[in-house]
C-alpha cells in the first residue's frame, strides 16, 4: 500500500468492502430476529416470554463457540497476510475438528439441560415447559451451527466477507418462510383484492424453533461446502486430529477471548434472570428492546469484522505503518455511524417497539430504556473496534479482563443492588448496562492511545499476549 493521500482513500474503499456484506448479513440476521419477534409477538405476551426467556443462554452457548473462531482467525489473517497458504490450510483443518468437538458437545449438554434452564433463569412457572421445548428444538442441529460460526469466521479472516453474506441470506429466507407457513395455522388471506385460504401448521411458539433449527441446519451445511470449495484456506487433504503446533498459538488467542465470552455471557444470563424477576411486562419490554437495539449496532460490528481481518494482515505481513493507518482510518469511521444510528434509535425508539408490541406498558417501557442506551453507542462503538483489532493481532487478555470487570463489577452487582436490594425497576438496570458499556470505552482507548494494542510497537515481541 502506497503510503500517501491516496493510500488512506484506498484503506477507506478495503474498509467498506469488507465490512459491508457482514453489516448485510447482520441486517438480514436482526430481520429475521425482528420478524421472529413480531410473529410470535402476534400470539401474545406469554409467547414473547417464553422465546425470549432462554436468549441470554442461547447467547452463552453461541459466543463461546464463536470464541474458538476468533482463535483460527487470527493465525489465518495473518498467515494469509503473510502470504503462508499452507499454514492457512493447517489452520482450518484444525478449525474442522473443533467444529466438530464444540458442536457435538454443546448438542448433547443443551439437549441435557433443556428442561433445567428455564427454572435457573427464573421464569414463570406458566410458561417454563414452552420455553424448555423451544430451547430443546433450536438445540437440537447445534453440530451445523458450530459449523457455521467458525467457518464463517474462518473465510472472513481471508477476506471473504461475501460468502457468510449469502448464505445467511438464504438462511433468513428459509427461516422467515417456514415460520410463516409453521407458526400460524389455516387461514383466509387477501393479496391484491384476492383471497385465498393459506395453509398452516399453527404451531405457534413451537413453529418458530423448528422453523430456526432447520434454517441453521441448511446454513451450516452451506458454511461448510463453501469452505471445502475455497482455493486458499480449504482443509481438503488435512487430518482430523490435533496438530499442537497450530492448535496451541490458536487455543492461546482462543482461551482468553472464551473466558470473556463465556464470563459476559453468564453475565448476561445472571441479568435476565433479575429481570426476569420483575414480572412478565419487564421480560417482554427487555426482550424486544434487546432485538431492537441489535439493528442499530449492525455498523459497529461490520466495522469490527474489517478491523480485525486488516489488523491480523498487516501484523502477518510486518507492515507497522499500515497497521497505524487503519487505526487512525476506521475509528473515525466508526465513530460517524454510530452516532447516526444512535441518534435514529433515539427518534425512532417508540416505532421500534410498537412494531412487535400492542401493549402499552410494553412500548413505554422498552422506548425509555432504548433512548437511554441510544445515547452510549458511539462511546461503545470505539470499544468494540479497539478490541476488533486486538483480535486480529492475537491479544486478547486485555479484552478479556475489561470485559469481566465492566460486566461483574459494574453491570451485575448494579443490577443485583437495584433491582433485588432496592426494588428498582427495569430503567435502572439499563443504566447499570450503560454504565459498564462507558467503563469499556475508558478501559480501551487509555489502551490504544498507550500504543499497547500494536505488537509491531515492539519489534522483539513476538508473543501473543
Amino acid at each position: 500500500m502506497k503510503r500517501d493521500s491516496s493510500s488512506r482513500r484506498g484503506m477507506i474503499g478495503v474498509i467498506f468492502a469488507l465490512a459491508w456484506p457482514t453489516m448485510l448479513e447482520q441486517l438480514m440476521q436482526t430481520a429475521v430476529q425482528y420478524v421472529d419477534t413480531a410473529m410470535v409477538g402476534s400470539l401474545g405476551t406469554t409467547a414473547t416470554a417464553a422465546v425470549g426467556a432462554t436468549t441470554t443462554v442461547n447467547w452463552l452457548i453461541g459466543s463461546t463457540v464463536s470464541a474458538l473462531g476468533v482463535g483460527f482467525l487470527s493465525m489465518i489473517a495473518k498467515a494469509y497476510g503473510a502470504n503462508d497458504k499452507q499454514t492457512a490450510a493447517r489452520a482450518t483443518g484444525q478449525a474442522t475438528l473443533a467444529v466438530l468437538v464444540s458442536g457435538l458437545f454443546f448438542t448433547a449438554l443443551a439437549l441435557g439441560l433443556s428442561g433445567q434452564v428455564p427454572v435457573w433463569m427464573q421464569v414463570d412457572e406458566n410458561i417454563q415447559q414452552l420455553a424448555a421445548t423451544y430451547f430443546f428444538i433450536l438445540y437440537t442441529p447445534m453440530l451445523p451451527r458450530a459449523a457455521s460460526i467458525i467457518f464463517g469466521t474462518a473465510l472472513r479472516a481471508a477476506g471473504d466477507t461475501k460468502t457468510p453474506m449469502r448464505v445467511g441470506v438464504w438462511v433468513n429466507i428459509i427461516n422467515v418462510s417456514l415460520n410463516f407457513l409453521l407458526i400460524y395455522p389455516t387461514r383466509d388471506l387477501s393479496l391484491l383484492g384476492v383471497t385465498f385460504r393459506m395453509p398452516g401448521a399453527g404451531m405457534g411458539v413451537i413453529g418458530a424453533a423448528v422453523a430456526s433449527a432447520v434454517a441453521f441446519a441448511v446454513g451450516g451445511i452451506c458454511m461448510t461446502v463453501a469452505l471445502w470449495r475455497h482455493p486458499v484456506i480449504s482443509p481438503k487433504g488435512q487430518r482430523l486430529k490435533p496438530d499442537m503446533e497450530v492448535l496451541r498459538p490458536c487455543l492461546k488467542v482462543a482461551l482468553p477471548n472464551m473466558l470473556q465470552r463465556f464470563g459476559t455471557s453468564l453475565g448476561y444470563v445472571a441479568f435476565a434472570a433479575m429481570i426476569n424477576s420483575l414480572g412478565e411486562i419487564s421480560t417482554a419490554a427487555h426482550t424486544i428492546a434487546n432485538t431492537v437495539e441489535s439493528a442499530f449496532y449492525v455498523p459497529g460490528y461490520g466495522m469490527q469484522t474489517a478491523a480485525a481481518t486488516l489488523a491480523g494482515n498487516a501484523y502477518g505481513a510486518r507492515d507497522k505503518q499500515r497497521m497505524k493507518d487503519l487505526a487512525r482510518t476506521i475509528l473515525p469511521i466508526e465513530i460517524a455511524l454510530m452516532i447516526l444510528s444512535g441518534g435514529l434509535l433515539f427518534l425512532f425508539a417508540p416505532n421500534m417497539m410498537g412494531l412487535f408490541s400492542t401493549s402499552a406498558e410494553v412500548i413505554l417501557l422498552g422506548s425509555t430504556v432504548l433512548r437511554m442506551v441510544a445515547v452510549s453507542e458511539p462511546f461503545y462503538g470505539v470499544s468494540i473496534i479497539i478490541e476488533g483489532m486486538l483480535q486480529g493481532v492475537g491479544r486478547t487478555v486485555t479484552p478479556f479482563v475489561y470485559n469481566i470487570i465492566g460486566m461483574w463489577g459494574v453491570r451485575i452487582v448494579g443490577t443485583f443492588v437495584c433491582t433485588q436490594l432496592l426494588g428498582m425497576s427495569l430503567v435502572a438496570a439499563w443504566a447499570c448496562m450503560i454504565a459498564h458499556n462507558l467503563l469499556l470505552f475508558v478501559l480501551f482507548t487509555i489502551h490504544y492511545l498507550r500504543g499497547n494494542w500494536n505488537p509491531l510497537n515492539k519489534p522483539a515481541e513476538m508473543h501473543v499476549e
